[in-house]
């Protein structure tokens, strides 16, 4: 489904909320180091004549990071997340979830050995650290969707060699190990291979992510964990009344034990949504014309967008806007405090709410943030802080560290 939605993240015009940013916050902002839990943009990586090196426009081809506007908008770097469809669960299907998983994973590193006065690859706090000091950009690797793992879990090991850090046990459907909160209950939580990956994760020091999880995995990873656990890229449940989403009492666990939620900017799990059938049938059928997403030429995928808008004209949905945004995220700051949450808005994978398209935009949450009477030290937990200190924490936590 995320490679749909991808394609058709296109921009709507500006939002009518004030986004101005004063010069003292830019400068604020461009001194911080400024990570997002999850980046999509290894998606765009097969797309013909697209170059991360080259600045692009999210109207003319969906693309909402290069390294231009990780530049303007003081984005330092973040987890580059290796996404795999999730698909049958037979032996063909786990064959292929095992080559396209290693296939992202090889196009994530030829992008850091092609371009290494501009990337390098981060697997340490301190690794981000240094490398953003150099102005290079930080590039942690990361896994939604573990069903690359499923054939044999001990690639999982494999992964970490290549760099993986952080690991999200499922997506949009059910897999092998864990039930999806946006399908119907399948093993109350985890299976026995999920808990099983579970210990590994901890014993190899990978990050373990609950986004996309359903209630019951999120409580048993929660109990299982030697680390503290993140969401990578959810948002607030009481918000809007999304199961994607994490309600109160979740986020006060998350955090008693030491986690981090990241606030996401998914426009679907932000705002409540009316049935749209004809909508839904048009989009069915430009998705199926255009199902290669990756394999599209610049002008082919011109065209793509120019249907979309047509589309959005002919069968308008609302689409959550900055504001909306920001109410999630203040309410999970006001529930767990900023030393728990971060910022993980979906990029290239269907984020992006009006106000707040792609990446050069981001000065203007921590605007928001210090309009709200938070600090700069706040901010600075918030933009990387608490994303860093909590991957040092599950990479202390091993069988051969603490506890």
């Amino acid at each position: 489904m995320k490679p749909l939605l991808l394609a058709l993240a296109l921009a709507s015009p500006a939002a009518h909320a004030d986004t101005a940013v004063s010069a003292q916050t830019l400068a604020l902002h461009q001194r911080l180091l400024v990570l997002d839990s999850h980046l999509d943009t290894p998606l765009q990586l097969t797309r013909p004549g697209w170059d991360i090196s080259q600045r692009h426009d999210v109207k003319a081809d969906g693309s909402q990071v290069d390294l231009p506007r990780m530049r303007e908008g003081g984005l330092d770097g973040g987890f580059f997340a290796i996404y795999t469809p999730q698909g049958p669960r037979d032996a063909a299907g786990l064959a292929y979830a095992s080559a396209y998983g290693l296939a992202t994973l090889q196009r994530i590193r030829d992008m850091i050995d092609r371009q290494p006065g501009q990337f390098a690859l981060a697997r340490t706090a301190e690794d981000a650290r240094r490398i953003a000091a150099t102005g290079k950009r930080v590039v942690f690797i990361s896994m939604e969707n573990a069903e690359p793992l499923a054939a044999d879990l001990g690639l999982l090991r494999t992964y970490q060699r290549q760099g993986l850090s952080m690991l999200g046990l499922v997506h949009f459907t059910s897999n092998h190990f864990a039930d999806s909160a946006t399908a119907l209950p399948e093993w109350h939580g985890l299976s026995d291979q999920g808990r099983a990956l579970v210990y590994e994760a901890n014993r190899l020091g990978i990050l373990l992510d609950v986004s996309h999880a359903s209630d019951a995995v999120f409580d048993q990873v929660l109990a299982l964990s030697r680390a503290p656990i993140i969401a990578s890229h959810s948002s607030s449940r009481a918000v809007n009344a999304h199961p994607r989403n994490l309600d109160d009492q979740r986020l006060r666990q998350l955090a008693a034990k030491g986690g981090v939620v990241q606030v996401t900017a998914y426009s679907d799990y932000l705002i409540p949504l009316k049935a749209n059938p004809e909508r839904n049938k048009a989009m069915a059928a430009l998705g199926a014309r255009f199902r290669q997403i990756a394999a599209l030429s610049p002008e082919q995928a011109r065209a793509l967008f120019a249907e979309r808008a047509e589309i959005d004209r002919r069968y308008p949905q609302p689409r959550a806007d900055l504001e909306v945004f920001m109410r999630h995220l203040l309410h999970v700051l006001e529930v767990v405090g900023p030393r728990h949450v971060g910022i993980g808005a979906d990029w290239d994978g269907g984020g992006g709410v009006e106000g707040l398209e792609e990446v050069s935009q981001l000065p203007r949450i921590s605007q928001r943030l210090l309009d709200a009477g938070y600090g700069e030290q706040d901010l600075a937990d918030i933009w990387g802080g608490n994303l860093l200190r909590v991957l040092q924490q599950a990479q202390q936590a091993t069988e051969h560290g603490s506890s």
